[in-house]
């Protein structure tokens, strides 16, 4: 194992707005409130669903593709280096973004996927 699931990020205009929606619907808490992050979790701990802010967002098309559904998904690791050299070598490609505490990828089908700390 490479590491563990961590959350499920969704793309919005107004993440303390959508989290207002999936709290209700999920009954999980605030575990990070921000302007342009919002994190929801249960009580006990374990996964995330977590609200990013994007400028000029276009909401997901379904069941169409002309814009295609919009979230990725955050894997936490004990090291990003190791973890990095790991799913290159499993057929992940290097989405050239990162910083001190994630970096971005893409599995074989291109979605896009974080590596966390």
């Amino acid at each position: 194992m490479i590491g563990e699931f961590r959350s499920v990020v969704l793309d919005c205009p107004d993440p303390r707005a959508l989290a207002s929606f999936y709290e209700e619907l999920l009954g999980m808490q605030r575990a990070v409130d921000q302007d342009d992050w919002v994190a929801l979790q249960e009580p006990e701990g374990g996964p995330r669903v977590a609200f990013q802010k994007i400028d000029d967002y276009n909401p997901p098309q379904w069941p169409g593709q002309l814009v295609p559904q919009q979230l990725h998904i955050d894997v936490r690791v004990a090291d990003l280096d190791a973890a990095e050299q790991q799913v290159l070598a499993i057929g992940a490609s290097d989405a050239g973004y990162r910083e001190d505490d994630f970096r971005v990828f893409l599995d074989p089908a291109g979605h896009p996927f974080c590596l966390v700390e």
